[in-house]
């Protein structure tokens, strides 16, 4: 039924703010911007940012973004928030591995996620 993902999209309200926070926070690469619809990408996985939706904030769940940190995930929280990033919790451990959960510039959850050592 489905080979793969096309693209994972993200609400928000500020295209600007929000083009900045995934190039220079997360460090992505921007492939195309435009005042509605831009693209960014990273490990060959396109992340659109959409402001032809409504953008709301929900605490209620919804899709969360998990992306591979470079380095140590201690190493990354550092440098996430030396760069503004927002955190919303701390680093837990769990049999499948370790996350930190983290918020974009308009209010999407996103976390850095790294594997069980082996």
């Amino acid at each position: 039924m489905v080979n793969g993902i096309a693209t994972v999209w993200v609400p928000v309200t500020d295209m600007d703010r929000a083009v900045a926070y995934y190039r220079d926070v997360l460090g992505l690469s921007l492939k195309s911007q435009s005042e509605d619809w831009s693209e960014l990408e990273t490990d060959g996985l396109v992340i659109g940012l959409n402001a032809r939706e409504s953008a709301t904030s929900s605490d209620g769940g919804g899709a969360v973004i998990s992306f591979q940190p470079d380095g140590s995930i201690e190493d990354e929280r550092d440098e996430l928030t030396s760069r503004g990033g927002e955190l919303t919790g701390e680093i837990s451990e769990h049999p499948w591995g370790r996350i930190l959960p983290f918020r974009d510039s308009e209010g999407n959850d996103l976390q850095l996620y790294s594997p069980p050592a082996d």
